[in-house]
């Protein structure tokens, strides 16, 4: 199981003033350098953290796979087929929401998300679908093309310790295996941290986890290269 790690609050914290420091480009060089499999990042509509520049260079600069985030619009897919990612995942977003608050509604967009898929399969690139453990989602999933899910771990990472632990955890393990006999690959994230990630470990066939706040946290006290190291250990 590889490490993705989302570096979207490197660039809140660099907008927080209107300068260049801290640097997202040595932020992701510093994963990539600590083993990180993927450098992912969310082009939000509102540009809240990461910019479009941020995007292009690094993509000139990386050797790690770039992961973008982004929503279904007309605009990210251009931007995406431009800049050629290694991966794109597709999530839902609201303007107003401080994180992405669960999985897309693949259902009632599979139409369009189908579209999307095929324009970005036309330049090679790689796609995955941000979902909730759902089953009928999951099918959509596979319906529209998609190459990989992202299964959104956030509920159970609330869950974590209480008496809910065992049942968000048993959607994702259960999820995870009905994807893989689809034919889907799985990936995971939202929420984890350096308490709820080892019970992944227990989800075969799980290919990657992108996990963000946590690190960049964690950073804070040991420094990037270390937060991330200790991740992957972890995991």
């Amino acid at each position: 199981m590889n490490l993705g790690v989302n570096i979207d609050h490197v660039a809140t914290l660099r907008n927080a003033r209107g300068g260049v420091e801290p640097s997202v480009l040595e932020a992701a060089l510093i994963c990539e350098m600590a083993g990180a499999s993927a450098i992912t990042v969310h082009l939000r509509e509102d540009r809240r953290h990461i910019k479009d520049d941020d995007v292009l260079n690094l993509k000139k600069h990386l050797k790690a796979n770039i992961n973008l985030e982004m929503a279904a619009t007309d605009e990210m897919q251009k931007i995406a087929m431009s800049v050629v990612p290694h991966s794109c995942c597709i999530v839902p977003e609201k303007r107003q929401e401080l994180t992405t608050e669960g999985g897309l509604d693949v259902i009632s967009k599979k139409d369009r998300i189908k579209e999307l898929i095929c324009a970005l399969h036309s330049k090679n690139i790689i796609v995955s679908l941000f979902i909730d453990p759902d089953l009928d989602q999951i099918k959509a999933a596979h319906e529209a093309g998609s190459d990989y899910i992202e299964l959104h771990t956030g509920t159970y990472s609330n869950a974590f310790g209480g008496e809910k632990q065992d049942i968000e955890f048993n959607k994702l393990k259960i999820a995870a295996e009905y994807a893989q006999s689809l034919g889907l690959k799985v990936n995971a994230g939202h929420g984890l941290n350096y308490e709820n990630v080892a019970l992944m470990n227990k989800i075969d066939g799980l290919c990657e986890l992108n996990i963000g706040h946590s690190i960049v946290s964690r950073a804070i006290f040991v420094g990037l290269e270390m937060a991330v190291k200790e991740m992957i250990e972890l995991i």
